[in-house]
């Protein structure tokens, strides 16, 4: 008997890591799953992957897993002819994209509202929309709001990631949705935007390059930005994800 366990971020990635090790069909053997897998708190806290056991039930079948038949080519279709949309058909689908954003919205406002209560946090939910930005600001109000911040912004970063996931779930048209607590984002701005400053005039003192600490894509790009215009300083990122920082250096 051919036993394989395997782990894996859910039990069904699991079971394929299984099947692909023993080179045999899900038909083939007998799955049991020893552990399910247990979510993080904001996909940055805890989780549990999920392990499970498969058995071979015909050790005559290691290795003879049934291939999958090659397609046979398909002919290029000709592109139709553009077909003019009335302005009927445009309005209608300009009023569909509205409705699936709102609801979209709806959704976001849904899943924090869950969170919180399973936190136990009282926490108002301010929504506007940012046409510039074509984004949608979730503010949030209440006590003890430094736990949803975390450090640099780090757990409301995690938060806001997540829901976008669920926002956009079902949506034909993406939505941006932007958590803020307190205006900590504008805040936050502003002290990335000095430091670059302050850091950049130390750069031409010293001339010596500074490394910033690591920061998420929008913070570095916030810092280029910052710097951009500086026709003596220049700045570029080293290292991987999560552990990627801006350098900032002469010309």
């Amino acid at each position: 008997m051919i036993v394989v366990e395997k782990s894996g971020k859910t039990a069904e990635e699991a079971i394929q890591e299984a099947l692909k090790e023993l080179k045999v069909n899900r038909d083939d053997v007998e799955i049991e799953i020893l552990e399910a897998s247990k979510g993080s708190l904001f996909g940055i806290f805890g989780g549990k992957d999920a392990r499970v056991k498969v058995t071979l039930k015909d050790e005559s079948k290691l290795g003879k897993a049934t291939e999958e038949p090659t397609p046979a080519p398909v002919e290029e279709a000709k592109k139709p002819e553009a077909i003019p949309v009335s302005e009927e058909e445009s309005a209608m689908d300009q009023v569909k994209n509205t409705a699936d954003k709102e609801e979209a919205v709806a959704m976001a406002r849904d899943f924090l509202a869950k969170i919180f209560k399973n936190m136990k946090l009282e926490v108002l939910i301010e929504k506007f929309y940012n046409k510039e930005e074509d984004a949608t600001y979730l503010k949030l109000h209440g006590p003890d709001m430094g736990v949803l911040i975390g450090k640099h912004g780090q757990t409301l970063d995690a938060l806001q990631y997540l829901t976008n996931l669920v926002a956009n779930k079902e949506t034909s048209e993406r939505v941006r949705i932007i958590i803020d607590i307190e205006d900590y984002r504008v805040r936050r701005k502003k002290t990335l935007e000095r430091l670059a400053k302050n850091l950049a005039d130390k750069v031409r003192k010293t001339k010596n390059k500074a490394a910033l600490e690591p920061m998420n894509p929008y913070e570095r790009k916030l810092i280029h930005m910052t710097l951009q215009n500086e026709t003596d300083i220049q700045t570029y990122s080293e290292g991987e994800e999560p552990y990627r920082k801006v350098i900032i250096d002469l010309k």
